[in-house]
C-alpha cells in the first residue's frame, strides 16, 4: 500500500494535470472558432470566384475542355496538411494514410511523385510510410498567417511545374466535421475541371441583371483562374488547422475525463490511508493507556 505522503505528491501532480489538460481546451476552443471564421468568411468570395469562371466560360464550347491524354510517365506533386505538434489523435497518420491510398490510384508512379507537408508530424507519418518529403513547411499559428503559407505553397507549385512538368497537383487534408471532428478529404487542383463551372449554368443566376465582361476574356480567365487557386489552398489550410484544434480539443476532453477518474481513485486511497494512519494512532494511544493503567493503580 501506498504511503500517506505518495498519495499526496500524486495528487498534487494530477491537480497540475487538469489544470493544463484545462487550459489547452480552452486554447483549442479558441483557435478552432478563429479557424472557422476564416472558413466561413471565404465561402462568399469563393463563390463570386466559381461565378467569374462560369461567366467567363459561358460562351466556350465544353468539348474544348476535353483535356488530350499525354502520354506517361506521369508526375505528380501533392501538398498534404497536418500538424506541427502532438496531443490531437491519429490526425497525422489518417491524412497520411488517406493521401497514400489516394496517389496509389493516380497514374504516376512513386519514384514521379513531389511531395509538400504543411506540418513536421504529418511529414515524419509520410516517411514513415516509406514515402520522401521534398519539403516541409510550418502549419500557420494564427488565421493571420494563412496567407503567407498559401502563398509559399503556390509558389513551390510553381516551381514543380517549371522545373518538373507536373501533370497532376492534390491537396490532402482533413475537413473540419462537427459530428466527428474532422474528415480525410483530397482534391485535384490541377489539372482544373473546368467542365464544373460550365454546369454552373444549370442553377440560376443570383441577381436580376446577367453578368457581362467588357475586358479581354484571356486576361479575364488568368486573374481568375488565380484566385481559384490562392482560394482553395487557402481554405484547405484553414479547414486543416480548425481540424486539428477540434481533433486535440476532443483528445483534450477524454484525458479530462480518465483524470477526474483517476483523481476520484487517488482521493479515495487518500482517505483511506489517512484513516488508517488515524486508527492506527488511536490503538497505539489506547494501547499504551491501558499498559499504563495497572502501574497507576498500584501506585
Amino acid at each position: 500500500m501506498e504511503s500517506l505522503e505518495q498519495l499526496h505528491k500524486q495528487l498534487d501532480s494530477l491537480d497540475q494535470l487538469r489544470s493544463i489538460v484545462k487550459t489547452m481546451k480552452a486554447l483549442s476552443a479558441a483557435n478552432i472558432h478563429q479557424f472557422e471564421q476564416a472558413v466561413g468568411a471565404l465561402s462568399g468570395y469563393y463563390r463570386t470566384v466559381e461565378l467569374g469562371l462560369h461567366v467567363a466560360l459561358k460562351d466556350v464550347k465544353a468539348s474544348s475542355f476535353d483535356r488530350r491524354k499525354v502520354p506517361g510517365p506521369h508526375r505528380m506533386g501533392a501538398v498534404v496538411f497536418g500538424s506541427d505538434h502532438g496531443l490531437c489523435g491519429r490526425f497525422n497518420e489518417e491524412i497520411a494514410e488517406h493521401a497514400l491510398m489516394r496517389m496509389d490510384s493516380i497514374p504516376a508512379d512513386r519514384e514521379n511523385r513531389l511531395i509538400l507537408a504543411v506540418g513536421a508530424r504529418v511529414a515524419g507519418s509520410m516517411e514513415n510510410a516509406g514515402v520522401q518529403v521534398e519539403e516541409n513547411f510550418l502549419t500557420p499559428g494564427s488565421a493571420t498567417q494563412i496567407t503567407a503559407t498559401v502563398q509559399q505553397i503556390l509558389l513551390k507549385i510553381d516551381q514543380w511545374q517549371e522545373e518538373a512538368g507536373l501533370h497532376y497537383v492534390y491537396l490532402f487534408y482533413n475537413r473540419h466535421s462537427r459530428k466527428r471532428s474532422y474528415q480525410p478529404t483530397g482534391l485535384q487542383l490541377l489539372p482544373m475541371n473546368l467542365k464544373r463551372f460550365k454546369r454552373l449554368e444549370e442553377e440560376p443566376w443570383p441577381s436580376h441583371s446577367l453578368p457581362t465582361f467588357t475586358m479581354e476574356r484571356q486576361a479575364l480567365l488568368h486573374r481568375l483562374l488565380d484566385q481559384y487557386l490562392f482560394v482553395s489552398v487557402f481554405r484547405a489550410c484553414a479547414e486543416s488547422q480548425a481540424s486539428e484544434h477540434a481533433s486535440r480539443l476532443a483528445a483534450m476532453q477524454s484525458a479530462e475525463r480518465n483524470l477526474d477518474e483517476r483523481l476520484g481513485d487517488v482521493t479515495m486511497s487518500y482517505r483511506r490511508a489517512r484513516q488508517t494512519v488515524i486508527t492506527s494512532e488511536l490503538l497505539d494511544l489506547v494501547s499504551g493507556f491501558e499498559a499504563l493503567e495497572p502501574n497507576t493503580r498500584k501506585s
